[in-house]
């Protein structure tokens, strides 16, 4: 039980990564009606990010000692990163904090890119075949893959986690039960927590706000809307910024989990599509319950026990429980009738 507690545990950070994803990908198709296989590009953006502004906050300067001395003889040099010599603990605090104060970064950055990919390319493959808008949006992927691997280099990049959450929870105790029994990273149920409030603060955001109204509004029926003087485009682009916004502070926080490479976006696009398809295409709650459910169910798949009777179930599970709820449930758990039906 205490295995399967840790699982599933992982399954929750798991499936927000999934769910953070996905949400972005299904507020795009359900705005913009635009399958955009870039969506996965963007959370690698964003955990390079988190590179570039850990890079920059750890440019050294070098000074020499003239008082110690090299085994060689020659004064021994002192580096210290800018911020920590002009801001002292203040600086060495943004150091450490350096992935906390990326999403800093990310929001703007993210923001810029998304409006300039949708003014710039999406618009154009509005109302053309969703084959033609696969098809352009992943090449795009790669020329982003591309860039970032001739800047960065082609290996993973690790990204430490603030040194005050390095550590383990010790869940089994806060739980009542022996201590040391269920310990679980702290950066693990940080990053759940983090997914939870990102989700819950887009959802209020639209549910809430009059511009989430009209989105919606937008989403139900946008000629209508059009037509009494509202110009949906404009709220459209707005939308397609904050799926960029919320992919990227994903992949920001996921950097200390996975060292973000190149190929990240990649890795996490095909699963995150199958999470859309899942959760129902157009369908926001079905698209984060689906993340949920599939983090949760590969993770438990991973089980060395499970493993043992089913050999490599973790790499397929995922892939199984889709092809199971499609041939139950067509069009996913929670999707709506005439979306990608035509």
């Amino acid at each position: 039980m205490d295995a399967i507690f840790l699982q599933f545990l992982n399954g929750l950070d798991k499936g927000g990564a999934y769910a953070l994803i996905a949400l972005g990908l299904t507020l795009v198709f359900g705005t913009l009606g635009v399958v955009n296989f870039a969506h996965g590009a963007l959370f690698m953006l964003g955990a390079f990010c988190a590179v570039t502004l850990r890079k920059l906050l750890t440019l050294e300067m070098v000074a020499t000692d003239p008082e110690k001395v090299t085994a060689w003889g020659t004064p021994l040099e002192i580096r210290t990163p800018y911020v920590e010599a002009w801001f002292g603990d203040f600086g060495a605090f943004m150091v450490d904090f350096s992935v906390p104060f990326s999403i800093l970064l990310a929001i703007p950055v993210m923001l810029v890119i998304g409006v300039v990919m949708e003014r710039g390319l999406i618009k154009h493959f509005y109302r053309r075949p969703h084959a033609e808008q696969i098809l352009v949006t992943f090449g795009l992927a790669i020329v982003l893959q591309e860039i970032i691997k001739h800047y960065f280099g082609a290996n993973p990049i690790p990204q430490p986690m603030p040194s005050a959450v390095g550590g383990a929870a010790d869940i089994g105790a806060a739980l009542g039960m022996d201590p040391n029994v269920i310990v679980y990273p702290w950066w693990r149920l940080i990053y759940f927590a983090f997914s939870v409030v990102v989700i819950g603060a887009v959802f209020a955001f639209l549910q809430f706000t009059t511009f989430g109204m009209v989105v919606r509004a937008g989403m139900a029926d946008r000629e209508t809307v059009g037509l009494i003087g509202i110009d949906i485009d404009k709220r459209f682009t707005a939308m397609f910024g904050l799926a960029a916004i919320v992919a990227g502070m994903a992949g920001v926080m996921y950097t200390p989990l996975l060292p973000p490479d190149y190929h990240l976006g990649m890795d996490f696009l095909v699963l995150s599509f199958v999470v859309v398809v899942v959760g129902g295409m157009g369908s926001l709650p079905g698209a984060v319950a689906a993340g949920f459910l599939l983090g949760i169910l590969q993770s438990l798949a991973s089980m060395t026990e499970i493993k043992a009777i089913i050999p490599g179930i973790d790499q397929i599970i995922i892939y199984l429980v889709a092809v199971i709820i499609l041939l139950v449930r067509p069009r996913g758990l929670l999707g709506r009738r005439g979306v990608m039906e035509s």
